[in-house]
């Protein structure tokens, strides 16, 4: 029976593929094996010695200590391309919203209870002041070609809009997706300069953090739109509202409002609803269940940020997990080992991701307790677990 910690409501539908018979799931759960979430922030958490795993129903970790948890041995999933639709969609709303004044025209209207019925005389006079420029034949630059990012140049291309994009480390599955009518910008800095509008679908670290600045500002083209819906901090705030008072920028939308950005003009703070859809619920609670469900019954590693993608078809009832330091003659070791104890090797899997790596080895016996100690008394190494 392995132990799953909830540290969020998460969907039933994803909780079902855990079935009961294996798993204890729950939010008071004691030694947990693995912990289920979605924005909970774990960062003032003790993690438990027993701890194995971690997935987020989401796509970023940032509430997550991954640093930590990787120095523990500590698998950290997250669920990629499983809310992409729901976001797609949101960035294309943005769009329509940042162009239209769809906002200040609604507010407006909602203004005018008192003039009976002279509403449609009034409105007919008064809707100039919130014009707005069609998308169609605009340019659209996309900063981040991952699963939303594919996703939402796909959509922009299909209504009509010229769409650049710019990812240096885009995937072949990505690629494959890509519609054939986007263009490939050579750096960032085209997508500044020629861009209508821009989108960010990048995550945030210490290169994306402010990105959007005083500086990269001043390479756009007068009267940019920008959407954000990937991490607040990815824009400076008090370079982007400088810009909407001059006008530079005409109108920025961001899912994530914060004390600068609200009741600011043109400024759509929309409150992070990106993921916040049923079937987006549904689909990242599902995939997360069933990363973790791969990696504690059959110790396989799938969509981790902080270990390698590492899978193997089981050939024996006995298998050994071994979360390790990437450094020179572990493997070696690991055999070494092995063979001192008499046990033999039927298959076995190392692969490395940074500074950490991960291997399964396959055995027909179950190695004793003292040889499980050798091994794990063996320097870089992180954590070991038998699956029987």
């Amino acid at each position: 029976m392995y132990n799953i910690l909830t540290l969020n409501k998460i969907s039933k539908y994803g909780m079902e593929k855990l079935s009961p018979d294996k798993y204890n799931c729950g939010d008071s759960v004691q030694n947990p094996d693995a912990v289920i979430l979605r924005s909970f922030n774990m960062h003032d958490m003790e993690l438990p010695a027993s701890l194995k795993a971690i997935a987020r129903a989401g796509a970023g970790v940032n509430n997550i200590p991954v640093d930590k948890c990787s120095e523990n041995g500590i698998v950290v999933f997250n669920t990629p391309g499983a809310n992409a639709n729901a976001v797609k969609e949101l960035v294309i709303c943005a769009l329509l919203l940042s162009s239209r004044k769809i906002v200040d025209g609604i507010s407006w209207a909602q203004t005018l209870i008192s003039e009976g019925d002279s509403v449609p005389a009034v409105v007919e006079k008064g809707k100039s002041a919130y014009a707005g420029p069609e998308i169609l034949g605009k340019t659209l630059g996309v900063v981040g070609l991952g699963a939303i990012g594919v996703m939402v140049a796909n959509a922009a291309t299909a209504l009509g809009m010229e769409v650049t994009g710019y990812d240096p480390y885009i995937s072949v599955d990505a690629a494959w997706g890509l519609s054939r009518s986007v263009k490939r910008a050579a750096s960032v800095k085209e997508i500044f300069e020629t861009s209508d509008y821009i989108t960010l679908h990048v995550p945030l670290n210490a290169e994306t953090r402010g990105m959007i600045n005083s500086d990269t500002i001043s390479l756009m083209k007068d009267g940019v739109r920008i959407l954000n819906f990937s991490r607040g901090e990815l824009v400076d705030d008090g370079s982007i509202i400088e810009a909407i008072e001059s006008g530079k920028v005409l109108c920025y939308v961001t899912d994530f409002p914060n004390k600068n950005l609200i009741g600011k003009k043109s400024i759509i703070p929309i409150p992070h609803l990106g993921a916040s859809t049923p079937e987006s619920e549904d689909n990242c609670a599902a995939m997360a269940a069933e990363e973790l469900r791969e990696f504690l019954e059959n110790g396989n590693i799938i969509n981790s940020v902080n270990f390698p993608t590492c899978t193997l078809e089981r050939e024996t009832d006995i298998r050994l997990c071994i979360t390790h330091r990437n450094v020179p003659n572990m493997l070696q070791q690991f055999v070494a080992m092995f063979s001192r104890h008499n046990l033999n090797i039927e298959n076995m899997i190392n692969k490395s991701k940074g500074n950490y790596a991960y291997t399964i080895l396959d055995a027909e016996t179950m190695p004793e307790q003292n040889t499980l100690e050798t091994l794990k008394s063996i320097d870089g190494v992180l954590k070991v677990r038998v699956i029987s």
